[in-house]
């Protein structure tokens, strides 16, 4: 079978979802689980769009060596030298340039003329090339643009050096037929892509929920490359699930007769650290990694499965990595038996992350009869949410009831040692809890999102809270757990202004961009 790459760009078109900024350390914990997954190149970020994204790419570029680590640039000079920059450290470095190429965009967006275009994009090209030769150059809107333009363009860049071609579906407008013709119409009339065994690349949107059936028309006709992202976020509607696309193709290898590098048992871990990490739940009817994937209520269907499971069941939950038994740890665990199951969940943590969670750990085990891998995934989030931290709850005291007026004290701690205290009353008290943060922080920001879960199971189950704020136009996301669900709701809120702080830190001078 012919094996087909994958390409994930979790960290640059995933983190674009609205609300879904991720640290540098979770970015770095998410990049070491892609790459143990066998991802073969991951798209760790826009260097130029902020000082932030730069780092966070350089991070990432020093601690992978198995993967290639690729970073975004427009077609212009100063994008370019940033991302060759910021890929210096890499074992294997990309720089993935992209310029306009619809009629559309031409127009409205750069308002240049074709033979611009293509002179911008070869010279772009050939910048990169002075970095590293692996050069990946996308059309952008490529499934809106005119199939004599697309082969011309497509001809340059070949010509220019570029050694991977993406032809993004960059509004998710195509259809499977379509947009799988475009590629074998250009194989067929274009010599080069063989005689220089050029990568054709797929990068598919959901807009009207065929990136994944597009992704697979594209390699049906010869694309050898897919650009999906973890629980298929992204922009807008999101990208091609990388889980739902990996699994048809190892599932449907008879139809297929394609394959990848993936170890499919990462991916429902690979899931869990995106969807912990950003904030960004997974529907519980989602594909392959959804909570209800292998759940059967139907009387039929559970004698089906009882007397063979094949009968109701394509896959094998062991398959994506589904635990089997959840109920993992307890209060006599020791380190040795945290530290393993931390690293089956995908984390790689330091000693003194391992040693802070595993404090935390014991500490909700007197609480807690009964600990899940939800339980010790949420104290990981805490402890890489802490590492740049600008604040720290230290205290929490409300006054609450039917008669009474709801009040709340709060004392945080900043990143230098200061601790404030602060009260105010509010209309319950959350309102009062918020509002003293706010006080202590100076960061006002409107609260767009407050939603409420159990994480496990039982009546001894850790509340989880998340919210979203929007602060002059950004939204950022905050996730907060604690067995007190009002102590939950204040690190929620506490973690969301941290971001937005760090976000307005690192990106005082964001450069204006679009994405692919």
């Amino acid at each position: 079978m012919d094996t087909v790459r994958i390409f994930d760009t979790t960290l640059r078109d995933g983190e674009q979802s609205p609300g879904a900024t991720l640290t540098l350390p979770e970015k770095v914990e998410i990049a070491r689980l892609l790459e143990m997954m066998g991802v073969d190149i991951i798209e760790a970020g826009f260097p130029i769009s902020s000082e932030g994204d730069f780092q966070s790419v350089k991070a990432i570029a020093e601690v992978v060596r198995k993967s290639v680590v690729c970073a975004l640039a427009r077609c212009h000079p100063k994008d370019i030298e940033r991302a060759g920059q910021a890929i210096s450290p890499a074992h294997r470095g990309r720089i993935h340039v992209f310029c306009a190429t619809s009629k559309i965009h031409r127009e409205h967006k750069l308002r240049k003329g074709k033979q611009q275009i293509i002179e911008l994009s070869v010279q772009s090209i050939q910048q990169a090339r002075s970095y590293t030769p692996d050069v990946e150059f996308s059309p952008e809107d490529a499934s809106r643009t005119e199939l004599d333009f697309l082969e011309e363009i497509t001809q340059a860049a070949i010509e220019a050096g570029a050694t991977t071609i993406n032809l993004p579906d960059t509004v998710g407008y195509a259809t499977p037929e379509g947009y799988g013709s475009i590629f074998r119409h250009l194989i067929e009339r274009l010599p080069i892509i063989r005689q220089k065994n050029i990568i054709l690349s797929a990068h598919c949107h959901d807009d009207l929920g065929l990136a994944v059936a597009n992704s697979l028309s594209a390699v049906i006709n010869g694309a050898r490359q897919v650009e999906c992202t973890i629980n298929g976020i992204g922009e807008r509607a999101g990208n091609a699930s990388l889980e739902e696309f990996v699994m048809n193709l190892r599932v449907r290898s008879d139809a297929y007769r394609l394959r990848t590098n993936i170890d499919t048992t990462k991916l429902y871990p690979a899931s869990r650290m995106v969807s912990t990490l950003t904030g960004l739940t997974v529907p519980r009817n989602k594909a392959i990694v959804g909570q209800n994937a292998f759940a059967h209520e139907s009387g039929i269907h559970q004698d089906g499965v009882l007397k063979y499971r094949e009968t109701y069941e394509i896959m094998d939950p062991a398959s994506v990595g589904v635990p089997k038994n959840e109920l993992v740890l307890g209060k006599h665990s020791g380190r040795a038996a945290f530290k393993d199951r931390v690293a089956q969940l995908g984390y790689t943590l330091t000693d003194e992350q391992i040693e802070s969670t595993f404090v935390k750990f014991k500490a909700l085990a007197d609480k807690k009869k009964e600990i899940f891998d939800e339980d010790i995934e949420a104290l990981i989030d805490d402890i890489l949410e802490r590492s740049t931290s600008l604040w720290e709850l230290q205290n929490l005291q409300v006054i609450s009831g039917t008669n009474a007026i709801p009040t709340a004290t709060v004392v945080l701690k900043d990143s230098s040692g200061k601790v404030d205290t602060d009260a105010s009353t509010g209309d319950g008290p959350i309102d009062a809890i918020y509002s003293a943060i706010q006080r202590i922080t100076g960061v006002r920001a409107s609260l767009t999102d407050y939603r409420i879960r159990a994480v496990t199971k039982g009546k001894e189950a850790m509340g989880e809270v998340q919210i979203e704020l929007d602060h002059n136009g950004t939204k950022v996301r905050g996730r907060g757990v604690s067995t007190d669900i009002i102590e939950a709701s204040a690190q929620a809120y506490l973690a969301a202004i941290n971001r937005l702080r760090m976000h307005e830190y690192r990106n005082r001078e964001i450069t204006q961009h679009s994405g692919v």
